[in-house]
């Protein structure tokens, strides 16, 4: 028979409604599903559970079998059932029963009912201390440790100031004031230079950095970020290198005066109209050297060097160089001959450069390595001294790279008063003084 549409469609709504009902009457009457406790691995009879840890706490050289499982954990607040008889079977009289173990444990250890048929430990002979609370599956996480106090580095103490120009020891000159000796028998080596421990037996390096005065950003560069123990030559050139002396001498750094000297290839090399030529007369000379020494106050001495031109001519003629190194030495003044090898000055306080550091190249691989080798001099000799043509940025970058591990490496910096040497003879009588600075 022919069912109508819609008297299908309700039949089959009383079917879906029918199979529903009854799966739900179904699962109703299963009730909730029961969570699984969590398994632990069950103590040893008769042991303590704090100590239960290897063959010898079970005093048969067995372990218990995998199914014996440990009593579960009480929750906390929940009050644990009556004792129960003790398991017939072989089990301790006063062991307790296989229940859930409160948060405080009794006084011994029981043994699971699946281990009932295992040999029966002897009873001890006291009562077994309480065992510890069963270990939790998770630990808490450890605390964070707390933060590291940042170390502070060690304070450097700060430079002292060099003393700035004393009236006492100066005079006036033909162009300006000019240097002398004091009537107390100070000099300028002894005022104006920089401090420095006579008793440290570390190899010593000295570095002189000339053309300073001639840019501004250069000059400024370089008294802020070379090392004070490096001495600066202020080039009589300089538009005013008074300023540029004091901002040296208030960070502790020695300041001397370049003297234009004839060099090699003049008039090609021209090193300005105040040089001192070969041509010229020596009181000529002497008058173009009182010119430069008036430029400014407050230097330990002199250096023939500028603009890289170092008077190789001029410094060939003995009696010429003789004349100039004792009129510095008659005012009290250290001379610094920049020709690198050249012997010390025989008629004046004063050095000869040992390196120059930035030729032949001005590069900063050609500054390091010429470093390198201005320091192994100081091992080899106990003293060096370096001579760099311009303060340029690689130049002032290089040095102060490498004077940040000086300490470590057993040299040390030290000022060009330190590093001079006695005159051999002198061509007049002039006062016994010797500078305090003289090595």
């Amino acid at each position: 028979m022919r069912v109508p549409g819609w008297r299908a469609l309700g039949l089959a709504w009383a079917v879906v409604a029918v199979v529903v009902g009854g799966g739900a009457a179904i699962l109703a009457r299963l009730g909730p599903p029961v969570p699984a406790e969590p398994v632990v691995a069950a103590a040893p009879p008769g042991a303590d559970a704090s100590h239960a840890t290897g063959p010898a706490a079970t005093g048969e050289g067995t372990t218990p079998p995998a199914s014996a499982a440990a009593p579960a954990a009480t929750p906390t607040g929940v009050t644990p059932p009556a004792a129960m008889p003790p398991t017939p079977g072989g089990a301790p009289p006063d062991s307790p029963p296989a229940t859930p173990t409160p948060a405080r444990a009794p006084a011994a250890a029981t043994s699971p009912p699946a281990a009932a048929n295992l040999p029966a430990p002897a009873a001890p002979a006291t009562t077994a201390a309480a065992p510890a609370p069963p270990p939790s599956a998770t630990p808490p996480p450890a605390p964070e440790p707390p933060p590291l106090a940042p170390v502070a580095a060690a304070p450097r103490a700060a430079p002292r100031p060099i003393t700035p120009p004393d009236p006492a020891l100066q005079e006036a000159g033909r162009h300006g004031t000019v240097p002398r000796i004091g009537a107390d028998g100070r000099t300028s080596i002894r005022t104006y230079g920089r401090d420095f421990d006579r008793r440290d037996t570390r190899p010593r390096i000295g570095i002189v950095v000339a053309d300073i005065g001639l840019s501004a950003s250069a000059t400024d560069d370089a008294i802020r970020r070379l090392p004070p123990g490096v001495a600066l030559a202020l080039s009589p050139y300089a538009q005013r290198p008074a300023q540029a002396a004091e901002r040296a001498r208030e960070r502790g750094m020695e300041t001397l005066i370049a003297i234009p000297l004839e060099p090699t290839g003049y008039p090609l090399n021209d090193p300005g109209d105040r040089a001192l030529l070969t041509g010229r007369g020596m009181a000529e000379n002497l008058d173009q050297l009182d010119w430069s020494l008036a430029r400014f106050q407050g230097y330990v001495g002199a250096i023939g060097v500028v603009a890289g031109m170092r008077g190789e001519r001029f410094a060939a003629l003995p009696e010429a160089m003789a004349a100039v190194q004792e009129a510095l030495f008659r005012r009290g003044l250290l001379y610094v001959d920049p020709r690198p090898g050249a012997p010390s000055p025989s008629r004046a306080w004063g050095r000869g450069v040992d390196v120059v550091l930035d030729e032949p190249a001005r590069t900063r691989h050609e500054i390091d390595r010429r470093l390198a080798e201005l320091e192994q001099l100081a091992r080899e000799r106990g003293s060096a001294l370096g001579l760099a043509g311009a303060p340029t940025p690689v130049l002032v970058e290089g040095i102060a790279a490498w004077a940040v591990g000086l300490d470590q490496r057993g040299v040390v910096l030290a000022p060009v008063s330190a590093l001079i040497r006695r005159p051999e003879a002198t061509g007049t009588e002039t006062p016994a003084v010797r500078p305090a600075s003289a090595p």
